[in-house]
């Protein structure tokens, strides 16, 4: 934790010192700074389109729009972490982080969401030096395909099919059902209710940015023109 720190009162973006360390950056009516987890996880919970966090999350940010809370981002480890050194080969733990969470008040002006992200990164560089990567997902759900991961310079790295079901104006994710101890209530509740929840696949984008542009040799993936909405493949 970066202790106590002063919003930035310079129109010029810069790092923003708190206490015991770097605790954000940017400017005067656009920043990004640390914010207790707590808070974060009240704010996506309440705003996000999925209403739900990511238990694993470890870095939360918050986005400041004229001294304003705007918006927040949460960063953590990936959800299925074996597969981490199928993207980019001999990556440890602490050496990537996954964006699993973002949003931002309508409030805020066009192009917010990439100028947060930009801020966040140089946040990162900063305060967890040993992150080399960012991977995140776009969820065709929100029928963008990742415009904001676009025109923040993420490189495209294909897409995956993933399962959902529709029940009761809620989305569940199919591995739910999985195990009958996963998922907790939710779990419980799609499967007793399986036989009128509605099936379906939704295609969800990966998208990676390098922190440490010397590691861009190291991605194993292929990277692919940028997907637009019209794409069907």
């Amino acid at each position: 934790m970066p202790g106590k720190f002063d919003p930035p009162a310079d129109d010029r973006p810069g790092y923003i010192e708190g206490e015991s360390g770097v605790a954000g950056f940017g400017c005067r009516d656009f920043y990004v700074a640390w914010i207790p987890s707590r808070l974060a996880r009240e704010l996506l919970i309440k705003h996000h389109y999925s209403h739900r966090i990511v238990n694993n999350s470890y870095c939360h940010l918050g986005v400041y729009y004229r001294r304003n809370l705007a918006g927040a981002l949460s960063f953590g480890y990936a959800l299925n972490p074996i597969q981490v050194g199928k993207i980019v080969p001999d990556t440890k733990t602490g050496e990537y982080m996954e964006l699993n969470r973002m949003w931002l008040a309508d409030v805020a002006p066009r192009n917010s969401e990439s100028k947060a992200l930009s801020y966040a990164f140089k946040y990162i560089k900063r305060a967890c030096p040993s992150v080399a990567w960012v991977q995140s997902f776009a969820d065709e759900r929100c029928g963008r395909n990742g415009v904001v991961y676009q025109a923040a310079n993420f490189l495209y790295c294909g897409h995956h099919w993933t399962e959902f079901y529709f029940l009761d104006a809620e989305y569940y994710h199919v591995m739910l059902l999985t195990t009958n101890k996963k998922g907790g209530g939710r779990g419980r509740t799609l499967r007793a209710n399986l036989d009128r929840a509605i099936p379906l696949r939704f295609r969800q984008f990966r998208y990676v940015y390098f922190i440490k542009k010397n590691w861009r040799k190291r991605l194993a993936l292929k990277t692919h023109p940028y997907p637009k909405p019209e794409s069907t493949d």
